[in-house]
């Protein structure tokens, strides 16, 4: 048990810095091996690896999504949700929620990515995973322009992680395990949302510094939202200056969520192509863009 909890917090590790596709046949692999030991097991021992064998496919599900293949990613999240269930753990399922939840947050789908997270929210539920629906539904919320909605449910998500605080899972970690104070966080990605880019950028710019240095993906995908936010306030050589310094890390630990916003802050920058930064920037931000099949 311990050497497959081991295998997976590196597994985790590994996803912060490399392309998730090649993670997928070690976590594919890894999912049925602890599932084939959970069959050959006792009951106790049973029911441990078959919750364990779900975190290996939730995070594939994670790392599917990441490269780009949202329908794999779904299947990951149900393979872990009836591993989990099997294993006598019910909350995975819910959790499930919040990964969907952020499938239709990056299709830009608000209302849906809110009424995904409040699903997860039940007061049954663990408080952690009711915080990070409690995230999500923020998102959904800011993404929706609604500022006085997404500010509850990010206190509530506040209280909620206090509460997990103080009820310590021994298991491996649900959601983030790289960002000390995720509520600040996501207010910052929040504020951008809600078209409020000053205060974002002051947000991400404290937060940021925060995330450990070889949390790479972590570390990119908060950062261009952070270079946005300085855009989008009109410093723009600051944002270029930001999101210049990830380049680097795009390539070398490829992302479709970071995609996403790497796209956003191309379409942005193209509004201030006279600017000696973007015109400086835009060779390493095409690369970046390109498929890595054509690079």
């Amino acid at each position: 048990m311990a050497a497959f909890r081991a295998q997976l917090d590196q597994m985790r590790q590994l996803g912060q810095r490399t392309d998730p596709a090649l993670l997928l046949p070690l976590l594919k692999t890894q999912t049925h091996t602890v599932t084939e030991f959970a069959a050959r097991g006792g009951a106790g021992a049973r029911s441990q690896l078959l919750v364990l064998a779900a975190r290996f496919a939730e995070y594939a599900g994670w790392m599917a999504q990441e490269s780009g293949d949202t329908e794999t990613a779904l299947t990951w999240t149900a393979d872990a949700v009836a591993l989990a269930q099997a294993g006598g753990d019910r909350a995975l399922s819910s959790y499930a929620l919040v990964r969907r939840a952020l499938v239709t947050f990056y299709a830009g789908e608000a209302q849906h990515t809110v009424d995904l997270a409040r699903g997860a929210q039940d007061s049954g539920l663990p408080p952690r995973i009711r915080a990070l629906a409690a995230q999500r539904e923020a998102q959904g919320h800011a993404l929706a322009g609604d500022e006085h909605a997404c500010r509850e449910s990010l206190d509530r998500a506040r209280l909620l992680f206090t509460s997990a605080f103080h009820e310590r899972d021994p298991g491996p970690v649900i959601g983030t395990s790289h960002l000390s104070d995720p509520v600040t966080m996501i207010t910052g990605w929040c504020l951008h949302d809600l078209g409020r880019p000053r205060e974002a950028a002051e947000v991400l710019d404290r937060e940021c510094l925060r995330v450990p240095r070889q949390a790479f993906r972590t570390r990119t995908r908060y950062g261009l939202r952070r270079a946005l936010a300085h855009v989008a306030n009109g410093e723009i050589e600051h944002g270029c200056d930001i999101a210049g310094e990830l380049l680097d890390i795009v390539a070398t630990a490829p992302s479709a969520t970071v995609r996403t916003d790497l796209s956003r802050l191309a379409r942005e920058l193209t509004r201030f192509r006279a600017n000696r930064a973007v015109r400086d920037l835009q060779p390493a931000l095409a690369l970046a863009l390109r498929p890595a099949a054509a690079r």
